[in-house]
């Protein structure tokens, strides 16, 4: 008996040895996360109901509740309206960003001949694509495509769409070869993906006659699913962030004019939209992965 529990004992040390290195090798990542997020974030949540002063003693604060939160959609005739814009927006370049990086994925998993130099160019623009940078291209015309303009698609957009669909489409197209370039981490994600589905199921695709139109559909795609939706949450997270982000625009150039508190409530706002979308699609995807099991 005295064995076992020495046995036991010795066990439950070297569990908790081990337990002990894991968080000392994340020890530096949940500081940051604690100092350069959590904090960060809190703090603004809380500036948020609050009249916020900037005086020679620091910032003074005056608990308001929640107006400056019902004065963003009230009193501000703009934000409403970006809003809506960055949210059709954002709906209309995830679809484009995931399908673009899944067809280049797709081109790239295929033996050929300096594949991995392809690679390396398809994911060069996540490492140079700076603000400056795609600031300069933007204005250079180099963000949208010539036949747009070749074919007056702008024209044809705003004669046959609603207002509030139009803009933001248009604002997609001007811009799709800077946002076509966010799609370097995505398809990094999908050649990860690639190599989760085993050699042997496309060999037993093939030996039972199947098409490579089917297995796509049948073994590539379900097996991508996960990487689609971190895809998908990705490209949510980039395009919130965005350089040309109307919201972050509008939050810096009203950071000193609008109020703290103010700025901090439409930050806010802006955060659990954007939170929403995530868990919209988190939930979309579950429901789909339980119709399939169910299937």
């Amino acid at each position: 008996m005295r064995w076992i529990f020495k046995r036991r004992a010795h066990r439950i040390s070297i569990n908790g040895r081990e337990a002990l290195s894991g968080y000392l090798f994340i020890a530096p990542w949940l500081i940051g996360l604690g100092v350069f997020v959590a904090y960060p974030l809190l703090f603004t949540i809380y500036m948020s109901f609050n009249e916020v002063r900037v005086t020679n003693l620091g910032l003074q604060m005056k608990w308001v509740g929640f107006e400056n939160l019902t004065n963003a959609f009230l009193k501000d005739n703009q934000f409403p309206i970006l809003l809506v814009e960055e949210l059709v927006r954002t709906l209309i370049a995830i679809p484009l960003i995931v399908m673009f990086a899944l067809f280049v994925a797709t081109l790239l998993n295929i033996k050929f001949p300096g594949r991995s130099v392809f690679r390396a160019f398809f994911f060069l623009p996540v490492i140079f694509s700076t603000g400056k940078v795609l600031n300069q291209l933007f204005f250079q015309g180099a963000g949208g495509l010539e036949v747009l303009e070749q074919y007056d698609v702008s024209g044809f957009i705003l004669a046959n769409f609603p207002k509030v669909l139009a803009d933001p489409l248009l604002n997609v197209l001007n811009m799709i070869v800077i946002i076509l370039w966010y799609s370097g981490v995505q398809v990094l994600l999908f050649l990860v993906g690639f190599q989760t589905i085993g050699a042997h199921v496309y060999e037993a695709a093939r030996i039972d006659g199947s098409t490579m139109w089917m297995t796509f559909w049948k073994i590539t795609l379900p097996g991508l699913k996960p990487f689609i939706l971190l895809s998908i949450i990705f490209s949510i997270v980039d395009m919130s962030t965005f350089p040309f982000n109307g919201i972050m625009n509008y939050l810096i150039a009203n950071m000193n004019t609008g109020g703290f508190g103010f700025i901090s409530a439409i930050g806010l706002i802006y955060f659990l939209v954007v939170f929403m979308i995530i868990m919209g699609f988190l939930f979309i995807f579950r429901r789909l992965g339980g119709a399939r099991g169910r299937g």
